[in-house]
């Protein structure tokens, strides 16, 4: 074997160890979402974190991944490991500007065909698909103990199918966000290294309008203004299932290197550990004295918050910038909470569109911010590295912004829509007296904890 093609081996090996480390973060998900919901809900909470992974991967295979990747013709770091691959036919729809392509969907690989026996392409397409798993499973949590199972069912194709790949074929595809740097001289284009905005916002954004679209809980907000304490059952639950999240969560951002052999995994990982160890103390205190309590929820959220916000920019910052990027997602997690419940009377019981929307929306603006110009010479087909407005690129930071509106003002309203549209069809929540019973024995059949 080669030197070249012993490369190839070894990156395309992590990259599948890294998709299965961030498809053990489905078992973190749900342990923390069915944590902080009630035990009547247990079952409920848990199938849909559970359900969401086959169907969700059944969608991305059948429509999804060719919407998001079709565009991609190869991946030079995992191109001829161990076999000989197949080129992979490549289509990408869209309109040339400047002798640039302005891409907005794939059109190609639907189903695997025609890259049946491609082993690069087909890591990709695993690695790709527990990315697309972690967004689709955010709203689960938001939306949880009043969601009618059916239509849950018909969500998790929409988003794995149609919803998720579009925005992601913008960013990582090759589609418009990725051409504004060469197309439009706005910095490297949007830069998004592992999903602070492909995968977090775009999740969160869809459990925002799916929260809306339900209503709140029975009785969450009563008529004299007050807001009710419904605590989940499980604490415990919920803290190992961070943990878990926080472990998954070093695959989800040294994976996406797609490279084995590059040595920039390590900033990545300690960038990684640094920014969820800031967002989670920073929780901690500042809930401490706000609320007068070292709350546990919102350290966990605190902690998650941390990751989703260095996501995005975890291979293109210094340590010291991790830790303030983890800082702030920190108080953004607080603050955010405690706005969206006590004056937007909005009900998300996991705090999921605070951590994964909010924190999302700033991780992705902190590579316009923060990058350092240290890596990513050539990224998105422009020459020089990633370099952030305080190191003399404002341009990047544009860039940024553009992505993060242009996430919110697609993916809001097409995802409200389809819950419109759903509600009209079949309906989006159980009946009150099922609710008020709990989900488990009327919707699911079965009780988490049946009595002894």
């Amino acid at each position: 074997m080669t030197p070249t093609s012993l490369a190839h081996a070894m990156n395309l090996a992590w990259v599948l160890l890294a998709g299965f480390l961030v498809m053990f973060m489905q078992a973190g998900f749900a342990m923390v979402e069915t944590g902080f919901t009630r035990s009547k809900n247990a079952v409920h909470t848990m199938a849909m974190n559970f359900v969401i992974y086959p169907l969700g991967v059944l969608g991305f295979w059948l429509v999804g991944y060719g919407l998001m990747w079709g565009g991609v013709q190869a991946w030079p770091s995992l191109q001829g490991a161990g076999t000989a691959s197949p080129p992979a036919g490549a289509r990408e729809l869209g309109f040339h500007l400047h002798g640039h392509l302005f891409g907005f969907a794939g059109a190609a690989k639907f189903g695997l065909v025609s890259i049946a026996h491609n082993p690069a392409a087909l890591a990709m397409f695993l690695f790709a698909a527990v990315f697309m798993d972690t967004a689709a499973t955010i709203p689960t949590g938001a939306m949880a103990e009043r969601w009618k199972f059916s239509a849950f069912l018909a969500y998790g194709l929409f988003m794995s199918a149609v919803l998720y790949p579009l925005y992601g074929n913008w960013v990582w595809g090759g589609g418009w966000l990725s051409a504004l740097g060469a197309g439009a001289g706005l910095g490297h284009g949007h830069v998004d290294f592992a999903g602070s905005s492909v995968v977090h916002m775009t999740g969160g954004v869809t459990a925002l309008a799916g929260t809306l679209a339900l209503g709140p809980r029975i009785g969450k907000f009563r008529r004299d203004g007050t807001v009710a304490a419904m605590p989940g059952h499980n604490q415990p639950m919920a803290v190992i299932g961070t943990l878990i999240l926080g472990f998954g969560w070093f695959g989800f951002n040294t994976g996406s290197s797609l490279s084995a052999t590059d040595a920039q995994i390590a900033v990545i990982a300690a960038n990684t550990m640094l920014a969820s160890a800031a967002g989670s103390m920073t929780a901690l205190f500042s809930v401490w004295y706000t609320l007068r309590k070292p709350d546990m929820g919102m350290v966990c959220n605190g902690f998650l918050g941390g990751l989703v916000a260095v996501t995005a920019p975890c291979a293109f910052i210094s340590p010291a910038a991790a830790v303030l990027v983890g800082v702030v997602a920190g108080l953004l997690v607080v603050a955010s909470v405690v706005t969206l419940e006590r004056r937007l009377r909005i009900d998300d019981p996991v705090g999921a569109v605070s951590v994964h929307a909010v924190c999302g929306a700033w991780g992705t603006l902190a590579v316009g911010l923060l990058a350092d110009g240290s890596f990513g010479d050539g990224w998105n087909g422009v020459p020089g590295p990633v370099s952030g407005l305080l190191f003399g690129d404002p341009r990047q930071l544009a860039a940024q912004v553009v992505g993060v509106v242009a996430n919110v003002i697609f993916v809001f309203p097409v995802a409200f829509g389809f819950f419109h549209v759903i509600d009209r069809l079949i309906g989006n929540r159980v009946a009150p007296d099922v609710e008020l019973a709990g989900l488990d024995s009327i919707e699911m059949g079965s009780d988490a904890y049946p009595p002894g």
